[in-house]
């Protein structure tokens, strides 16, 4: 995550350490030093998505065809230039640096209602000053990049070490991404993807030799230096006394710099006179108010160390092994076949959430654009908390007496203060003839095991009666009615809270993903991804058209050819609702909340009361996702699935 102000203080104080260069040049000076390895660059994914999500929407929940066109342009500029990409991804968040993902995700909460209180007031997207990454933009991105025929790897553990560790490993070209750990990790060139100018390939890049220089330093120093500044490991609460005393006695303290700039060189000043030594480092930490844990320093260096490096601050017989080790003692999970296959499929970007459940018994979800203030809609986390009580209770045996061990989750919602995780009961599927085991759904074979795959599936949502129509429709539409269906069943009553019920929506993708991965996958992982189902902006505008009272006819755009599946579609998912004895209801309230640029005067019809049948409407094909939302060109788009661009799509539109 980075050490606070260390990239602006190069480029304000150690300019000499950002040099413009070319990737190309980089790449072909590459390709004549190292002619057995072929220019690649990895990519620290988790900084980059906010950089690569270009479409002008992204308050409504996401333009996904878009986004998805914006990310194969991305590729063809790097392949059309011989370099090969290698995106890594976030794939757990590790227990020594849970205080800092809470501390994130509360600030992540302040701007969110930041967020609401400018489109209440406004009526309208915030700027780009405000932007936030449309809910759950990370996980589909990694299917994205997968599906155009990208090397994906999603971590075993905190992604810069990965990173990092990958690029030496492989001699890579660089790193890209946006976080100055790479700054300090002794590795591969450091380039950055805000500077980068797609269209040139030129970047700025990040020389840990030029700020050594400037600071004084040698490589060695500078896990230290990060450490003593305040990082993942070591929190910057506790050196406040550490940072006066070199303040004090520093040779730069008469300088215009900011108070940071300033610690960042007094500090630097304090470690070049201190011996590199393992008892220096001892010294450092009894200095410390480190309180009873006086190892934090030490783990703190070591946490920059790669495979095969050394460091005189810590002896090599005091090391402790940096790379993960996964004991099957440590795991939920005590068959090896099914912990080995799910360990795969993670590091691949095959499964969502499956890995983590099975190893550690936790999982974790960040923020979504939901209004803290609408308490009449419940955080998405509270919303599929049944779905996945049902998929723990797929995934993880029960012991004696028919309890399973209980799941942590780490889930952001509204009135979640995140001290600690909430212990979550696992809930057996109603599932016909009862739920298989996962040996059974994840290796067995057979139409038989098919259908249980995929009733599995269907009972966690609770919609194991559907089962026959559900199978009639294609993939993408059957995925987006459970969903919706589901939706219903949990809000009886739903109001024209647009951008919130659009996160709420994408979330529900991704417990899709969950349960698609613990059941077999009944369903490819493709047709379960948002650019088949769903468009933001396009849900916004219908949304309103159906709280202004448009007919069905307005709605569908006057294509008669989308009546009859239309009507097909919403009865069934009225059906279900019915079945669980669920009555939809509506009560459309009248504020406009419009994306576009231009304004438009605000209709007083908006505000009408008026209640009526619930009529989610449909989409026009040619008018939505040809002209409004450019097909990507990768490689599953032109072979294996010709029908693709004319399939049967069901974007959710309204909630009424």
């Amino acid at each position: 995550m980075g050490i606070k102000g260390l990239q602006g203080f190069v480029a304000g104080v150690c300019p000499d350490a950002c040099r413009t260069v070319d990737l190309r040049e980089m790449a072909e000076k590459h390709r004549v030093e190292h002619p057995d390895f072929p220019p690649v660059i990895v990519v620290d994914a988790m900084s980059c998505v906010r950089h690569w999500y270009t479409p002008e929407t992204w308050v409504c929940g996401g333009q996904w065809r878009e986004y998805l066109a914006s990310l194969e342009n991305f590729i063809k500029v790097f392949m059309a230039a011989g370099i090969k990409l290698v995106f890594y991804f976030d794939g757990v968040v590790e227990e020594k640096k849970r205080n800092e993902w809470i501390k994130r995700r509360l600030q992540n909460n302040k701007e969110i209602a930041r967020i609401f209180q400018f489109i209440k007031t406004h009526r309208k997207q915030p700027g780009r000053e405000m932007f936030v990454v449309p809910s759950a933009l990370p996980t589909f991105t990694r299917f994205a990049l997968k599906s155009l025929g990208q090397k994906t790897v999603c971590t075993l553990q905190e992604a810069d070490f990965e990173v990092a560790a990958y690029g030496l490993q492989h001699n890579c070209v660089g790193i890209l991404g946006q976080d100055s750990d790479y700054l300090i990790y002794n590795t591969c060139p450091y380039f950055s993807i805000e500077k980068l100018r797609l269209d040139t390939l030129v970047t700025v890049m990040y020389s840990r030799e030029d700020l050594c220089r400037a600071l004084g330093l040698s490589l060695t120093h500078l896990p230290l230096f990060a450490c003593l500044l305040g990082n993942d490991v070591v929190p910057e609460s506790l050196l406040e006394g550490f940072w006066h005393k070199c303040l004090v006695t520093s040779p730069h303290k008469k300088n215009s710099y900011s108070r940071r700039a300033n610690i960042l060189l007094a500090v630097a000043d304090y470690i070049s006179k201190v011996p590199c030594s393992y008892s220096s480092l001892k010294r450092l930490e009894e200095m410390l108010p480190l309180g009873s844990d006086k190892t934090l320093l030490c783990r703190g260096v070591e946490s920059y160390l790669l495979p095969g490096q050394q460091s005189p601050w810590i002896p090599p017989d005091m090391r402790s092994c940096q790379m993960v080790s996964l004991q099957q003692q440590s795991t939920l999970c005590q068959d090896k076949e099914i912990f080995q296959l799910a360990k795969e499929q993670h590091i691949q970007s095959e499964n969502y959430s499956i890995f983590n459940i099975l190893c550690n018994g936790g999982t974790e979800c960040s923020n979504s654009l939901e209004d803290e203030c609408d308490r009449e809609i419940p955080g998405q986390a509270l919303i599929y908390r049944p779905a996945r009580q049902h998929i723990y209770a797929v995934l993880l045996e029960s012991g004696k007496g028919g309890a399973y061990p209980l799941v942590k989750e780490w889930f952001v919602y509204f009135g979640n203060p995140l001290q600690q995780p909430e212990l979550i009961q696992p809930v057996q599927p109603s599932v016909p003839g009862g739920t298989p085991n996962l040996k059974t759904l994840w290796f067995a074979k057979g139409p038989d095991v098919e259908k249980q795959r995929y009733s599995t599936f269907l009972a966690c949502f609770h919609l194991e009666d559907g089962m026959e129509e559900l199978q009639a429709l294609e993939a993408p539409v059957a995925a987006f009615c459970c969903l919706l269906a589901y939706l219903m069943m949990q809000l009886a009553q739903v109001d024209s809270r647009a951008v919130h019920l659009g996160a709420v929506f994408v979330r529900g993708l991704t417990t899709l993903l969950m349960a698609n991965s613990a059941c077999g996958f009944p369903f490819r992982m493709e047709d379960l991804m948002p650019w088949e189902v769903f468009d933001g902006k396009l849900f916004q505008e219908k949304y309103q058209q159906s709280h202004q009272g448009c007919s069905l006819e307005e709605l569908l755009e006057g294509n008669e050819s989308l009546y009859a599946p239309f009507q097909n579609l919403k009865s069934l998912i009225c059906k279900a609702c019915m079945a669980k004895k669920r009555t939809i209801q509506s009560r459309p309230r009248g504020s406009g909340f419009f994306t576009g640029t231009q304004q438009r005067e605000f209709n007083p019809r908006f505000q009408q009361t008026h209640r009526s049948s619930f009529v989610p409407p449909y989409h026009n094909q040619m008018r939505g996702f040809l002209w409004r939302n450019p097909q990507p060109q990768g490689r599953q788009y032109e072979s294996g699935h010709p029908d693709r661009r004319r399939r049967f799509h069901l974007p959710p539109r309204s909630l009424r």
